[in-house]
């Protein structure tokens, strides 16, 4: 028998640390090579990592919410090997009680613990140290980065004292992230220590207000710091010029209602922003110096000939952009399902850094929020950045054949384009929008565009 010290991988971001988002392990638990035993959150995505062993866990080195460097190591596990030696002291926890060791886990903690279950982050190739370059041979980094809690903040439940780790169903855990709140912070009334909705419910409304405590104060960090770093660097960075146009999308919704009920797209979202997708790719290819990019270090300007299209989605840990690769040669049956995966992704926190890079151009809808238009800044590393605004019915003048004119409640939507005046003028930027606009307003010219 031995322990083996799991250390913190890169989970292939190239970022040097992470933070323990969720234990899916107790002490005393038994676990097979490739189980999950941790999520861990960085600056860009949730990513859950397995163990390389079969054994018990030994002990849990660092507890959930602390940032650890590369290489620390945060697990430890006793190994079946036939070697004998002793638990090495946790960097940033006591070592675990022989009683909590050896206690059974309650079946509801087991379960809050484990959360939702999603495809493993495997590892590549051999676990042996050293040969697996996503999971082990890192060597031994600083220790893990204390969390320093809020003045007042209640005392952690006995159950998370003992282990480090603080039990919460996942939607609580969700609900924690969007507020900025330190479940260790949280008392737990829950049988097993159990931090409940009403605990955190509680913990939020807090006190009545007194002299003093007007504020609350959220940690910026995670995904929130890199996008408020990244849109600060693309305003200042990249000149913006922002225009719009209002288009009359009655045939867009039509087509959006025929396709609902193809059999072919039974199985998939059919939605506005399906059409609206599609018909940029169809744009780039009118204007494909939209889809290019400002090399600053060459001085050059990279026109891309392919459309990896971004989809901006707000999430309870902050904006990401995933992108759809290769937007630009799917069919609509396959963008859909595209789309839809992708949102469903975004959703459940399982975005993959892979996912959000490389993308060559972006469409945010602020629709969905009854918003109109906007101003959005372009996402680092594009150019150009299409907002769709909310469809609203509203009174149109239409034109006759015969050229008479008559008012008639129509489906009306703006749209926005953002584009880095560096290397997109008025002419470029301009043509590119009325193209959309022509494609909402007419999907057929697709046609004849083609």
């Amino acid at each position: 028998m031995s322990i083996q010290q799991f250390t913190l991988p890169d989970p292939g971001e190239g970022l040097p640390d992470a933070e323990i988002a969720t234990w899916k392990v107790q002490v005393g638990d038994t676990v097979k090579v490739n189980d999950v035993v941790v999520e861990i959150e960085t600056a860009k995505s949730l990513v859950e990592l397995p163990i390389p062993w079969e054994g018990t866990i030994a002990q849990l080195l660092v507890a959930e919410g602390d940032t650890v460097d590369v290489g620390t190591p945060i697990i430890a596990v006793e190994v079946n090997d036939g070697v004998v030696s002793e638990p090495v002291p946790s960097p940033a926890a006591p070592a675990a009680s022989e009683e909590a060791a050896t206690e059974p886990a309650e079946p509801t903690a087991a379960q809050v613990v484990s959360g939702m279950a999603a495809d493993a982050f495997q590892p590549g190739g051999s676990v042996e140290e050293g040969s697996g370059p996503n999971l082990v041979g890192y060597g031994a980094a600083a220790a893990a980065t204390k969390r320093r809690p809020r003045a007042g903040a209640a005392s952690p439940a006995p159950a998370a004292a003992a282990s480090g780790t603080v039990l919460a169903k996942p939607a609580t855990r969700g609900l924690a992230k969007e507020h900025g709140i330190d479940l260790h912070d949280v008392p737990a009334s829950g049988d097993g220590g159990i931090v409940t909705d009403e605990d955190l419910r509680a913990f939020i409304d807090g006190p009545p207000q007194t002299t003093g405590e007007r504020e609350t104060r959220i940690p910026v960090k995670g995904v929130r710091k890199v996008t408020a770093e990244a849109m600060v660097a693309s305003a200042f960075t990249a000149p913006h010029v922002t225009e719009f146009v209002t288009v009359d999308a009655t045939a867009t919704m039509e087509l959006v209602e025929r396709l609902s009920n193809d059999r072919e797209f039974k199985d998939v979202r059919v939605s506005p922003l399906l059409v609206i997708a599609k018909a940029l790719c169809i744009a780039i290819r009118r204007n494909p110096g939209m889809n290019a990019v400002w090399d600053e270090d060459a001085q050059e300007i990279v026109t891309k000939h392919y459309v990896n299209l971004g989809i901006a989605a707000a999430t309870p840990r902050g904006l990401i952009v995933p992108n759809i690769k290769d937007a630009d040669r799917m069919t609509m049956r396959e963008l859909a399902t595209a789309l839809g995966e992708l949102v469903d992704t975004a959703r459940a926190g399982k975005t993959q850094p892979r996912d959000q890079a490389g993308g060559t151009m972006t469409i945010t809808n602020v629709g969905v929020f009854g918003i109109d238009s906007g101003t959005p800044i372009i996402n680092p590393g594009e150019s150009a950045i299409v907002c769709l605004g909310a469809i609203r019915r509203m009174p149109w003048v239409v034109t006759a054949d015969d050229g008479t004119e008559r008012i008639e409640p129509r489906w009306v939507t703006q749209l926005g384009c953002s584009f880095d005046h560096r290397l997109i003028d008025g002419e470029l930027g301009s043509k590119f929008l009325a193209d959309l606009a022509a494609l909402v307003a007419d999907p057929g010219k697709a046609l004849v565009w083609g």
